[in-house]
């Protein structure tokens, strides 16, 4: 018996004890389809999605699907560039990488980027609709 009630408190305790991750304070920047005037830096702008090809929700699909789009790069109201970016689980890292470049020191940890909104079965998106969701640890 007093093994048991031992084990038990052992048990107990080590839950109740146990460390727990901190957690990771996730913040959100929007990239969408309109130039800021006389903005300084960089600035991010979703001109156009090429094709979406995601698995819309409600429909079961036999792979995830992908997002091509155009993202222009703006420095101080002028064009740097125009860029095609494949979203998908194989180029994450990339884009990543390509979007810490232009992204100001503090959002340079991205987590997550995301292109919103996602299909729905039986409706159709308008195309300016569309815009960019990047997470970044704070």
């Amino acid at each position: 018996m007093k093994k048991s009630l031992l084990f038990l408190f052992m048990m107990i305790s080590s839950v109740a004890l146990a460390q727990n991750p901190k957690s990771q304070k996730v913040k959100y920047t929007t990239i969408k389809q309109k130039v800021c005037p006389n903005q300084k830096g960089f600035q991010l702008v979703l001109k156009a999605i090429v094709s979406d090809s995601r698995c819309p929700e409600g429909v079961t699909c036999i792979w995830a699907g992908e997002v091509s789009a155009v993202v222009s790069v703006h420095k101080d109201s002028k064009l740097i560039e125009d860029t095609t970016l494949v979203f998908s689980m194989k180029n994450e890292e990339d884009n990543k990488k390509w979007f810490a470049t232009y992204l100001s020191e503090k959002q340079k940890k991205i987590k997550s980027i995301r292109v919103l909104p996602y299909p729905k079965e039986g409706s159709k998106i308008n195309p300016e609709e569309y815009y960019l969701k990047i997470g970044y640890l704070k």
